[in-house]
């Protein structure tokens, strides 16, 4: 059993991030079970270790640490092709040629932060297969049917269809609905908390466990922090990383307690670093639905 971060090194963490960081980490720490450190860093090219570096760095700074040694996805690609081939010759796959625009040209309006795929290719005959697969190669998709049910710590009950994933990318590399589904189960995570932006996307992993043979963890999907209109932060929200708090005379102490109160723990304004792990016992995931929006300003830093 553990728990699990699992950033993308494609960039400095935020206050989101962070905060979802160590909602994971107090979870796991509760539980007394391991928690675990993995980079997403499955696209070669906006990833760097220069980012994987500060990430951790900033983690660090906020109380969070982790047992074992890092994973990181892009040493793992032979175990991602391993899973591929078992979902392909149980029948759960098909081949993809369309590009990004054509899926976004035939579907209607976008669903969470990817498009749902129409279908184009899923019911190709042999000879229509083959004259794409001249013009371009391929990406592999999970050949989804119906709909998923789970209950989640944090929403409840959850029902949704399971969408046709994209597991390997044309360019050959595995891709997340993939990597995260295998990596969970390899590592032993029985609990994931991240962001509730993802939450439609769960019901597709939660069938390619099914297909694979794999466990399902229980899952705990909170709240974003947000900016001032209601949508996930952005650069235009202002300062947002450590190093822009920083700048601003905020100390990492003070962002670690702002961060702990959000999460329904009662601290004080400087909290130390051995605070963090301390005060985990206090932590009831499925309260925080109750507590509201955050957003930088309710975390009252400046």
């Amino acid at each position: 059993m553990a728990g699990r971060f699992a950033p993308s090194p494609t960039g400095d963490l935020h206050l989101g991030n962070l905060r979802t960081a160590l909602a994971a980490f107090l979870l796991a720490v509760s539980r007394g079970v391991p928690f675990l450190l993995r980079v997403e860093d499955l696209d070669r090219v906006a990833s760097a270790p220069a980012h994987e570096a500060s990430q951790q760095r900033d983690l660090r700074a906020i109380g969070i640490d982790w047992d074992g040694p890092v994973l990181r996805q892009s040493e793992r690609f032979p175990v991602y092709e391993s899973a591929l081939a078992r979902l392909t010759a149980a029948g759960a796959t098909y081949e993809c040629y369309c590009t990004r625009r054509e899926i976004r040209d035939a579907v209607a309006a976008p669903h969470g932060t990817e498009l749902v795929y129409p279908g184009t290719c899923r019911d190709l005959s042999p000879d229509e297969r083959h004259r794409r697969r001249a013009e371009r190669p391929p990406a592999i998709r999970f050949r989804g049917e119906g709909t998923v049910t789970f209950d989640d710590a944090v929403a409840g009950r959850f029902t949704g269809a399971v969408s046709d994933v994209v597991l390997r990318r044309n360019d050959g590399a595995p891709a997340y609905n993939l990597a995260v589904v295998v990596d969970d189960a390899a590592t032993g995570v029985d609990h994931v908390v991240r962001g509730d932006d993802l939450l439609s996307s769960t019901p597709a992993q939660i069938a390619v466990q099914e297909a694979l043979g794999l466990p399902r963890p229980e899952y705990v999907h909170i709240p974003l922090v947000v900016g001032p209109d209601g949508q996930r932060l952005a650069k235009r929200d202002g300062a947002l990383t450590l190093d822009d708090l920083d700048s601003a005379g905020i100390a990492a102490a003070r962002v670690r307690g702002a961060l702990t109160r959000s999460l329904g723990i009662d601290c004080p304004d400087e909290l130390g670093r051995v605070a963090v792990r301390d005060l985990a016992k206090g932590f009831d995931p499925t309260a925080l639905g109750a507590l509201g929006p955050v957003t930088p300003a309710s975390l009252a830093l400046h």
